[in-house]
């Protein structure tokens, strides 16, 4: 049961990996953006978010590390979303 155990962190940690580098690209993706201006409250939740993934998952708390990285992708690329509706509302 120990190895299953191990093995099913090992897993969980390449989920994670992988969700947290999805969810850091899209925040970069926002502030190119400027998000950070234009999105803030999506911006900043995301970025909230991904943090306390990164938290969690020092911690081995995979699980709860990688449902707080899909919000922080949900959240940036909500942020991205309204940051580039706000660059079509000024002609850019």
């Amino acid at each position: 049961t120990i190895a299953l155990s191990l093995g099913n962190l090992g897993c969980a940690g390449v989920v994670y990996a992988y969700k947290a580098n999805q969810a850091t690209s899209q925040l970069e993706s926002a502030k190119t953006m400027r998000a950070e201006e234009l999105a803030e409250y999506e911006y900043y939740f995301a970025k909230a978010h991904l943090l306390k993934a990164q938290e969690e998952a020092a911690e081995a708390s995979y699980g709860d590390a990688i449902e707080l990285a899909n919000i922080a992708a949900e959240y940036a690329q909500k942020a991205i979303d309204l940051a580039s509706a706000a660059h079509r509302g000024a002609g850019r």
